[in-house]
């Protein structure tokens, strides 16, 4: 089914809109999956706040021109998805990886972040990247780990005195 001009301009600008709010897009190779398989991965992707979309190249290359992922536009060849990661930058990478597990015909092209392109060598290392809410905890463990070691150190010296005594006490019982 061919789009018609009108169409063609709704979904470059509905990719635009989405793709303008996302933090990277992984475009995948779908040749070779099952409708079940796709059905299940865009589950998948609605459950994990990835916006998964199967656009022509040309239509992408348009959505992606006035964005950060205008890198990826020699990179649209084939028949190809995008998954674009609304909150955090390795949401859609950890959903193709572990879908790639499963399903040995997804091949993960290439991935975007930050402006800059990686191959799908880089795959691991994206989707091992910690959530909005992993990076605040962390930090805040960085945070506040110099605080906690200030207090055990004032602390110290009135505890060594508590069992400096309680030892001379114990001693002069015997």
């Amino acid at each position: 089914m061919t789009l018609t001009l009108s169409a063609k301009k709704e979904v470059v600008q509905e990719v635009t809109t989405v793709a303008q709010k996302a933090t990277s897009v992984v475009l995948a190779e779908y040749r070779g999956l099952s409708v079940n398989q796709m059905t299940q991965l865009r589950s998948k992707a609605r459950n994990a706040s990835v916006y998964l979309r199967v656009v022509p190249n040309t239509l992408t290359r348009r959505a992606f021109e006035n964005t950060s992922f205008s890198c990826v536009s020699e990179h649209l060849v084939g028949p190809l998805f995008i998954a674009l990661s609304l909150d955090s930058p390795g949401d859609a990478a950890r959903l193709l990886k572990e879908f790639s597990k499963t399903f040995e015909h997804l091949k993960v092209k290439v991935i975007s972040l930050g402006g800059k392109t990686y191959s799908s060598n880089e795959l691991d290392a994206i989707a091992n990247l910690p959530t909005r809410d992993q990076a605040i905890a962390r930090l805040m463990g960085v945070m506040k780990a110099p605080i906690e070691k200030f207090v055990r150190t004032l602390a110290e010296p009135h505890a060594k005195l508590v069992r400096c005594v309680a030892a001379v006490r114990a001693q002069k019982e015997i």
